[in-house]
């Protein structure tokens, strides 16, 4: 056999305690697709991070084309041929796409010669490779599938052999994951390696040659693909059966708990972001938003959840009006019974330095319960922070740990208790499965479903196609921040896909 394109021995990472990465044996062959599954918390992050160098693994070995290499930073990976696609794209917003392709690589002193080689060739990266797209655009001014081929040209440009992707499909469209996976069948065609995490495991079905499955912090797995089933996958990386489908009755709507007419919002530039937008939301229903990232939704979430001032509109929740036009007040929205898991964790649902007892209670720190006089009774805080921890399997079950040091998936859990167990009437959800794995996945499902049979309003922001089709009553498409049609949870992933762009299942048959 072939040397492997890259190869494992043995590597430990330990953080403290925590023993991240034990004695991983890896060996990802040439010119293939390798897939990395497993829980949050498994140890994928880290492992992914200590070849690409921003971690140094305590003891163990990395080959590359079987020579032994030392990887102590981004700058030795990508010398020694390997390229990485985060999840959160490393890209400056305000340059432009040869600009960020060309940054910390120039090759010249001369900026403007500099330039000139890197578009000759980003013009031929483009033609090989089906990644066009306008080297003068403006980072800022692209739809994240274009973003994204900016960082798989990136890493190209830099001599990539060895191409990882974290998490490559959240942000694409159904069209836009087709032609990705179609640019790295192409890349696989040409003898590149690509290293493909994901907690999608029908895309690992459809894309990879070979998986390897992580749990724990340990490899416990490596499978053909074509020798192995979504079942298998899930069961080895959580270590028992997993329900893969969303199990719920019918839903038994009741009256509106929230109703939203004619809302207009724009964002910080005075840019139009949701458009006119009316649609009510019943007790006992869950009504989904599919849509690309950045065609409102954000927006839409921040204005019912009293972050963001609206230009227009009016807003009814839980029985009372609300004009979204006056200055925001998160709390009163709070109190009159509306809770809110925003998209973004880490900026929005967080405070990463804090600790886990601290997060959980945030924003609901003036509750009686959590006072002592003036002060905040720590120790009423931490039997709760207790109490959410064993409920819903937070790892590890530690409330005095800092949460950054808790793994996403972990981290959404702490979000998703301190909101659901308020037991609200009306929950605005974003993203909520984001970055989670297919164990925790399931649990925070059920919750969903089991608020909806006890009567509650739902509201699910979700650019999971699967996850929208699988949780919603009904189901409303936002795109360029309007509604561009309702379907019921029957609809294909096709339809929705077409909506999801602007074109009317209608229309595009005509």
């Amino acid at each position: 056999m072939a040397e492997p394109a890259i190869e494992l021995i043995g590597i430990d990472k330990s953080f403290g305690v925590v023993r991240a990465n034990k004695s991983i044996d890896l060996k990802v062959a040439r010119g293939t697709i390798h897939g990395i599954v497993g829980e949050n918390g498994a140890g994928k992050s880290t492992l992914m991070s200590i070849i690409y160098g921003f971690y140094q693994a305590d003891r163990g070995e990395i080959r590359v084309g079987g020579r032994k290499v030392e990887i102590t930073d981004p700058n030795t990976a990508i010398a020694a041929g390997i390229g990485m696609v985060h999840q959160h794209f490393m890209l400056v917003h305000n340059l432009t796409v040869v600009e960020n392709v060309m940054l910390g690589a120039e090759r010249s002193p001369l900026l403007r010669s500099g330039i000139a080689t890197v578009r000759a060739e980003l013009k031929r990266l483009e033609a090989d490779h089906g990644l066009d797209v306008d080297p003068d655009a403006i980072i800022e001014d692209l739809p994240v599938g274009l973003q994204q081929r900016v960082e798989i040209l990136k890493s190209l440009y830099r001599g990539a052999d060895i191409l990882i992707l974290d998490e490559p499909t959240g942000v694409l469209t159904p069209s836009e994951a087709d032609h990705l996976f179609a640019v790295l069948k192409e890349l696989r065609a040409e003898g590149k390696t690509i290293i493909l995490i994901t907690h999608k495991l029908r895309e690992i079905m459809a894309i990879t040659d070979n998986v390897s499955v992580m749990r724990q912090g340990e490899m416990v797995a490596t499978r053909r693909t074509a020798d192995t089933s979504v079942a298998e996958l899930a069961e080895l990386m959580v270590g028992r059966r997993v329900l893969l489908t969303v199990d719920k009755g019918a839903a038994r709507p009741a009256d509106p708990m929230l109703s939203v007419t004619g809302l207009t919002v724009r964002d910080g530039r005075g840019v139009t972001m949701v458009d006119n937008v009316s649609f009510a939301v019943r007790a006992g229903e869950i009504v989904g938003i599919a849509g690309v990232a950045g065609n409102g939704q954000s927006e839409l979430l921040e204005a019912l959840s009293g972050i963001r001032k609206a230009k227009s509109g009016r807003i009814v929740l839980n029985g009372r009006e609300i004009d979204p036009t006056e200055e925001a007040d998160p709390a009163e929205i709070r109190r009159i019974g509306c809770a809110h898991v925003p998209e973004d964790r880490h900026h929005m649902g967080l405070v990463l330095p804090f600790e886990e007892n601290e997060n959980s209670i945030l924003g609901y720190q003036d509750d009686g319960r959590f006072r002592k006089g003036p002060l905040l009774d720590l120790d009423a805080m931490r039997r709760d922070a207790a109490e959410k921890i064993a409920a819903y399997d937070i790892r590890p079950a530690d409330c005095r740990l800092k949460t950054a040091n808790f793994s996403g998936g972990n981290q959404q859990k702490i979000v998703l208790a301190r909101e659901m167990e308020r037991d609200p009437d009306v929950l605005l959800i974003g993203q909520p499965t984001r970055g989670v794995d297919v164990g925790a996945i399931e649990f925070i499902h059920k919750r969903i479903v089991a608020m909806r049979d006890a009567g509650k309003a739902i509201l699910l922001v979700s650019v999971e196609l699967d996850e929208i089709r699988a949780l919603s009553d009904r189901i409303l498409v936002m795109f360029a921040g309007r509604i561009a049609g309702e379907r019921g949870p029957g609809a294909t992933e096709s339809e929705l896909g077409l909506l999801m762009a602007g074109v009317d299942g209608k229309e595009a048959a005509e």
